[in-house]
């Protein structure tokens, strides 16, 4: 069925909706990416190097089963939200985003650099795992993850695949510290090339304000979002010590994202990680490294089932989820692809999204023959000799 004015076909759709929504700032925030791009531009293009084997034509399964868990919560079909920072894309924000995904039937992550509070977010989804970056004291870390278990999140993910690359050769948007006269003013242009953008907010009550309420400490006032991205700059990395000290922390399911080496993955499940995030950010770390999904064979295998396996980077229609799946994933995590259904059509366009990567999902596991997700294996996909591009076994 052909794309119509409330409905799209294809996340490619969704994406060209958002870019003549968005003013350039706010579209650009969302291509993102490091440096070069090399990475950005690998993470879809590696999906294109993996083939199918050949369709069957007989003896095809009636229905398939696409439901599977992630991090103790039962979910329809095997792809999340992946959390993202201060979606500004639209005036439903995250809460849009966790009605869509719920009435999608799977869960979200919610970030810390959310625009949204916690206490807000939950109750439009029940199913939701806070993310947390090592930013700030320990002290301060421990608060925001008792916040997010009081407020009723189901699992913490600990997001450790961010360098703090600040060049893009195609230009990095004017992300202002805060929607004040001057900026306004200065944004004006932008604005009024986009009014649709503009109406949108200002019948919701007025422009984003870009703060983080999450980072809030008990009784002040919500930071700005550059306020707390300094002080994430300058807080020490961890250590594997400060990981497992984290997990510790947490009584429940416990992710770790960004694992991309194969050492790295075993020492995830020897700190007791619940679960791993095979991811670069969207190609927002080291600029030239491989795709995720380049990765996700080894890593998988180098763990085996001693924890859940996820990827996150690159995916963009139903049959890279089968592909991923296929290569040992058990779920895949997605970002610009909701936020760009969230900035097309609001809440509904989230769900838009995993309607389409479910009926992609579905249409080729019945052309590979495989009743359930659960089925899918190595076999099913043909990949190029030199796909992993040198990553370890």
């Amino acid at each position: 069925m052909a794309s119509t004015r409330e409905w799209f076909e294809t996340v490619e759709e969704a994406r060209r909706r958002a870019r003549r929504h968005l003013p350039r700032s706010v579209y650009l925030s969302l291509v993102a990416g490091a440096e070069k791009g090399i990475t950005l531009r690998d993470n879809v293009a590696a999906f294109g190097e993996l083939r199918f084997t050949p369709p069957h034509i007989a003896g095809l399964p009636a229905t398939r089963q696409l439901a599977t868990s992630v991090l103790g919560q039962d979910i329809a079909l095997p792809v999340i939200a992946s959390p993202t920072g201060v979606q500004a894309v639209h005036p439903d924000g995250e809460a849009g985003v966790a009605r869509g995904a719920a009435e999608a039937g799977t869960a979200i992550g919610l970030s810390s650099f959310a625009s949204m509070p916690v206490e807000d977010v939950a109750p439009a989804n029940p199913k939701l795992f806070f993310q947390l970056y090592w930013s700030g004291t320990k002290d301060a870390m421990l608060q925001r993850i008792d916040r997010a278990r009081q407020a009723g999140a189901k699992a913490l993910i600990v997001t450790l695949d961010w360098s703090f690359s600040n060049g893009r050769d195609w230009g990095s948007p004017a992300i202002p510290e805060k929607m004040d006269l001057r900026t306004m003013v200065r944004f004006a242009p932008e604005g009024l090339a986009r009014p649709g953008y503009v109406r949108q907010w200002l019948r919701a009550g007025g422009l984003p304000d870009l703060t983080v309420p999450n980072m809030a400490a008990p009784g002040e006032a919500a930071p700005t979002f550059f306020g707390v991205y300094g002080e994430w700059m300058q807080t020490p990395p961890p250590s594997w010590a400060d990981l497992a000290w984290l997990r510790e922390q947490w009584d429940g399911p416990f992710m770790v994202k960004g694992v991309m080496r194969t050492d790295e993955a075993r020492r995830c499940v020897d700190i007791g990680a619940t679960a791993i995030s095979v991811s670069n950010h969207g190609g927002n770390n080291l600029d030239g490294t491989p795709a995720s999904i380049r990765a996700l064979p080894a890593v998988a295998d180098a763990v085996g089932a001693q924890l859940e396996v996820l990827l996150d980077g690159g995916v963009r229609r139903g049959s890279d989820v089968v592909k991923a799946l296929a290569l040992g994933a058990r779920a895949v995590m997605i970002g610009r692809a909701y936020l760009w259904g969230l900035a097309a059509n609001g809440s509904a366009g989230v769900k838009n999204v995993f309607d389409v990567l479910r009926g992609g999902i579905d249409s080729t596991l019945l052309a590979l023959g495989r009743p359930s997700v659960h089925d899918l294996s190595p076999e099913d996909v043909i990949a190029p000799a030199d796909f992993a591009r040198g990553l370890s076994k």
